[in-house]
């Protein structure tokens, strides 16, 4: 029997599967059999989605005992499912304790994706032995239940892959948590807890507003003396979907040509307010707010200093302590509950008595509605510290906090400040403190007027001499002469007070240069100060280099100086400030990845490519940069890209095609075989590190520090392997293919996967101009050439590295999604 075409399956006895023979459920949508992670010589058993082209599984049951090849028997053996290796040892079995012998067993694949073995006696009697529903392991499937089985003892829940090629057990749990006052689901790294989804209030988990809204979606929750679960399912089945927890962050299956496409419409975390116990005891957060995090009324910061720096985890203290007697409450709308850790559950009594009932009892401080429909029932009672709950646009309840009667109103027109003391008693301390804090500014600034302005002027006027006016005239596509460039010199002064004195809480990034700062002019505009330190590895040399070089350049995609300031041994470059600071802290972020779809990491890969060609070809001199890599390239608000530090570029002349140097600047993993080598660069050796940059966008992961266990490749060598094998999408980062828009289409990762092999081919010659990938970039008619063998540059560690604008030091945070995709 040729089980890959038949659409229902019996294991009656026994059943040889291997890699090429798999059973199939009714109506085709789910497929079980052997599979073999790519790169790996493990092999598992598994369910997958069979229309799906990108291998989407959804089940796997020897996840922790795989074999080690493709060959396996999959036997019934009394009550119980056995699978066997192909020494016939055991590797993995339903163990199911012995019981009477069941007269008639049959293994089946169930339409919904639920592998069962069931049973039939000779008194019409069935039903289900086993079911593969009940071992969940990282994905939960419509009709699937997560949640506690009290006549079995069973907890089922959701446990993630180690890896994105290893099924088996990871760190990450996804559990319903029954021993709080109210059941709610608990993300987990292990013994630690991540996030929380705030208690069941009748329509949706408090702190997953999102699941509102979807008509072909109906969620139940089932708390009862036999279970307390939770499951969902498709009122239209043309309509795939699935709940998954990863191991490193949002699943989103994209793919399934010609229109089958999983799209996100629910993940966590969705922003920071998701992370576990971000703001303090009776905090709650709002991320519409700067700081994140608020005090309730009648609340102030317990350390208004670290308040002040926008640091809330110790939370707030009550500005009047209750008097049990003559207290009121304090709405807040919206809200993900607080941890019910505390809280106690009472839901005979309607929301009328919930108040009463609180103010009864002194120790009482929180009451919400346990059930928000038809008007409210029951009543959750909270009697410790409120901690880890969030405010929300929309969906959340009503949370009523109880209150001094002195603190529950203020008079009309009467503001407060953050620390709960009005406005009006302190104005005349204000003045004064003010009043001082000039004339003793004003005092300081008179002794250092004098060195100031006469170091500031000579200073600034040799930086004049040398930008406006170099004594090298460059030969400017036929000008003979340097016009004058109106390029601000700011004061220091200036600079010093815009990033408050160089405050550490300003520091956006640092690398091999110095430090760069956020600040902020007296009107408002913001900017990035780049300070040199003065052990910086950019000398005067590369300083002068990048003023020179920017102050000329007008482009979409390079970013914009402002203006600089030199004063005695300070030098330092005044930038526009990009709000989404660089590509790195997004592409090679766990957190922060998952928001870069396709189509956004299409648009910027298109976006450096522009910005190169304008360097190369359509800018007033020919530039080679050297040090193209992701940390170089800014994204502005609309995540628009803007190459950046031009401090180790060349200027070409437009005859001249390569150069070399001594001195091999730039960074590991970026730099062309032979510039690395033999110090010749040329606008070859900037396409060489577009290409990596190009792959690295597409891939998720760094060239520099990859590494692939099985053969030792680099991320280059790993591309070019899975080129030649026919299987390029296999190394794409899973967000892509996770969390693309309908429009996506695999033919243009390939395409750009094609184009960037081709940009870090090892012979100098066989690489393209930028002209030449733009026009590959924008255009599906565009013919592009088979690439050859990238170049693998391997260089010792005593060359040094630029790393600028941005450390890339965020914390890991584990995600969950809820994918679907439209059978069409």
């Amino acid at each position: 029997m040729d089980y890959r075409t038949q659409h229902f399956a019996c294991l009656l006895e026994s059943l040889t599967i291997s890699s090429k023979r798999t059973l199939v459920s009714p109506g085709g949508v789910f497929e079980l059999g052997f599979f073999k992670p790519s790169g790996r010589s493990r092999w598992y058993l598994g369910i997958w989605y069979k229309k799906v082209s990108w291998k989407t599984y959804a089940w796997v049951a020897n996840r922790d005992n795989p074999l080690t090849n493709s060959i396996g028997t999959l036997k019934i053996y009394g009550n119980n499912l056995v699978l066997l290796g192909q020494s016939n040892n055991t590797v993995w079995s339903t163990n199911l304790t012995r019981g009477n012998a069941r007269s008639s067993v049959r293994a089946e694949l169930l339409p919904n994706g639920n592998f069962v073995m069931r049973y039939s006696d000779n008194k019409d009697s069935s039903g289900y032995l086993w079911q593969s529903f009940d071992f969940p392991t990282d994905t939960l499937l419509p009709e699937m239940k997560l949640g506690y089985d009290f006549k079995t003892g069973r907890n089922r829940f959701l446990t993630s892959w180690r890896s994105l090629d290893d099924p088996s057990s990871g760190n990450y749990t996804y559990k319903l948590d029954i021993q709080r006052g109210m059941p709610e689901f608990i993300l987990m790294n292990r013994l630690f807890e991540m996030q929380r989804s705030g208690p069941w209030n009748g329509i949706e988990f408090s702190g997953i507003p999102e699941m509102q809204g979807i008509n072909y979606m109906v969620y139940n929750y089932t708390e009862n003396s036999e279970e307390i679960t939770y499951s969902f399912h498709m009122t239209n089945q043309s309509i795939y979907s699935r709940l998954t927890v990863s191991y490193l962050r949002l699943y989103r299956f994209t793919w399934i040509p010609p229109s089958l496409v999983w799209s996100q419409f629910w993940g966590l975390p969705v922003d920071a307010c998701d992370a576990l116990y971000f703001c303090g005891s009776y905090a709650y957060c709002d991320i519409s707010t700067s700081p994140n995090c608020n005090c309730i009324r009648g609340f102030i910061p317990k350390f208004p200093q670290q308040w002040d720096l926008r640091d809330g985890t110790d939370g707030c203290v009550r500005r009047t302590r209750l008097s049990c007697s003559g207290d009121g409450f304090f709405q807040l709308n919206n809200m993900k509950l607080p941890d019910t850790k505390t809280a106690t559950v009472d839901r005979t009594i309607d929301v009328k008595k919930c108040e009463e009932r609180c103010l009864s009892d002194c120790n009482c401080t929180s009451f919400a509605t346990a059930d928000v429909r038809n008007g409210g029932s029951g009543c959750v009672f909270w009697t410790g510290e409120l901690v880890e709950f969030r405010k929300d646009a929309v969906g959340g309840q009503d949370l009523y906090v109880r209150l001094n009667t002195a603190d529950q109103d203020f008079p009309s027109g009467e503001k407060r400040d953050r620390t709960g003391k009005t406005i009006g008693w302190s104005i005349g301390v204000t003045v004064m403190l003010i009043l001082s804090v000039i004339v003793f500014c004003f005092w300081k600034r008179r002794r250092k007027q004098a060195k100031a302005d006469a170091t500031s002027i000579v200073v600034n006027q040799v930086l004049m001499n040398e930008v406006v006016l170099p004594r090298k005239k460059i030969n400017l596509s036929g000008e003979d002469e340097v016009k004058d460039l109106e390029l601000p010199l700011i004061d220091f002064e200036t600079v010093v007070t815009a990033t408050e004195q160089f405050s550490d809480f300003n520091k956006v990034g640092k690398g091999g240069f110095g430090v760069v700062y956020k600040g902020r002019l007296v009107d408002g505009h913001e900017i990035a100060v780049k300070r040199l330190s003065e052990m910086s590895t950019q000398g005067t040399n590369e300083f002068m280099n990048e003023v020179r070089l920017i102050a000329k350049l007008q482009h979409n995609n390079l970013v914009r100086l402002l203006g600089c300031c030199v004063y005695e041994d300070e030098k330092i470059l005044i930038y526009e400030y990009l709000e989404n600071l660089s590509l790195d802290s997004h592409l090679f972020n766990e957190t922060r990845s998952c928001l870069l779809n396709w189509q956004m990491r299409f648009d910027i890969i298109n976006g450096i490519a522009r910005g190169l060609l304008y360097l190369h070809q359509d800018s007033r001199f020919r530039i080679i940069h050297r040090d193209l890599k992701a940390s170089n390239v800014l994204l502005d608000k609309d995540m628009t890209p803007k190459i950046s530090d031009f401090g180790m570029a060349r200027i070409f002349g437009r005859d001249e095609t390569e150069a070399n140097t001594r001195k091999v600047v730039g960074t590991y993993g970026y730099m062309s075989p032979e510039y690395a080598m033999n110090g010749t660069f040329s606008m070859k050796s900037d396409v060489f590190s577009f290409g990596v940059l190009l792959l690295e966008i597409i891939c998720g992961k760094r060239n520099k520090g990859f590494c692939d266990s099985d053969s030792n490749l680099n991320l280059l060598g790993c591309v070019w392997r899975n080129w030649k094998d026919g299987q390029a999408l296999e190394i794409v980062d899973r967000v892509i293919i996770d969390s693309s828009s309908a429009t996506f289409r695999p033919s243009e990762i390939l395409r750009c996967l094609q184009i960037g092999l081709l940009c870090v081919q090892e012979r100098v010659e066989d690489r393209p101009l930028m002209s030449s990938v733009v026009l590959m970039l924008g255009s599906e008619a565009a013919l592009i050439p088979q690439p050859k063998q990238p170049g693998y540059c391997v260089i010792g560690s005593s060359l040094k590295t630029y790393s600028t604008w941005h450390e890339d030091e965020f914390a890991t945070m584990n995600q969950i999604t809820m994918s679907i995709i439209e059978a069409r």
